[in-house]
């Protein structure tokens, strides 16, 4: 699809990548509707993109958004679902020095996965929903995983999610193929954004270490990659990393 057919829907869009992606598209013609819980950062986004308050993880909202963003655009045929939280921790932690054990809560469990991969299926469910009630063909869902979704330490909560979008970037290509629907997914690596800014300096060192290429991703990289999902039209089902050869 040509970025200029799109009429498209960001999630998580008021900060970051999301907003990166969010401009990007604006900028190339498309008609973009932006959600978050960052109603500041939505109130900064260019005039002329739509915004609305969106919380992925409660269902009614997510319900309301898509009919409110259709309406808004004139018809929906995209979905870049970015929006994601991070809650990080070790399952089963023993301290050194008391000997005391301490695990994952439940809470960060169910935040993130409430977030990241709930939340994530919901706005797949109720945009294809529209398309396929409005006879909307082609359309085109990228769904953003993870380069954790391989495992990483200390995210279990964060893992799960990433994997289980990814996986199911593979099943939904399958399911929503008769209705003329892409579903590619994109799994970034490090990338400087505000959710990465408060690293702690020696955990964000050794993960720099790690990236062949020798330096963080930037928001502009995984665009790059956003934007072939976009517009080739032949690409479907499958997961692109942008990681700097971290992955490997």
């Amino acid at each position: 699809m040509k970025l200029d057919e799109l009429k498209v829907i960001v999630t998580g869009g008021a900060q970051g990548m999301g907003a990166h992606f969010a401009r990007r598209l604006f900028e190339a013609g498309a008609k973009v509707a932006v959600g978050d819980v960052n109603e500041e950062g939505l109130a900064s986004l260019p005039d002329g993109i739509h915004r609305r308050r969106l919380d992925v993880s409660d269902e009614r909202q997510v319900v309301d958004f898509v009919e409110w963003a259709h309406k808004a655009m004139g018809g929906l045929n995209a979905l870049v679902n970015n929006a994601g939280i991070i809650r990080d921790g070790l399952l089963v932690k023993k301290d050194r020095n008391t000997g005391e054990v301490t695990t994952l809560s439940r809470e960060a469990w169910d935040q993130v996965i409430a977030v990241n991969l709930t939340g994530a299926t919901l706005m797949v469910r109720e945009v294809v929903r529209k398309m396929v009630q409005t006879g909307t063909r082609p359309g085109v869902i990228v769904n953003m995983s993870s380069i954790a979704r391989h495992g990483n330490r200390g995210q279990s909560n964060y893992v799960a999610a990433k994997a289980a979008l990814a996986a199911n970037t593979v099943t939904w290509a399958r399911e929503f193929a008769p209705y003329g629907i892409r579903v590619g997914a994109i799994a970034p690596g490090f990338i400087e954004t505000p959710m990465t800014a408060g690293m702690n300096p020696k955990a964000r060192e050794a993960l720099l270490g790690m990236i062949p290429v020798g330096r963080p991703g930037q928001p502009e990289d995984v665009w790059l990659a956003v934007k072939f999902i976009l517009e080739c039209d032949f690409f479907n089902g499958r997961c692109v990393d942008v990681d700097g050869g971290m992955a490997a």
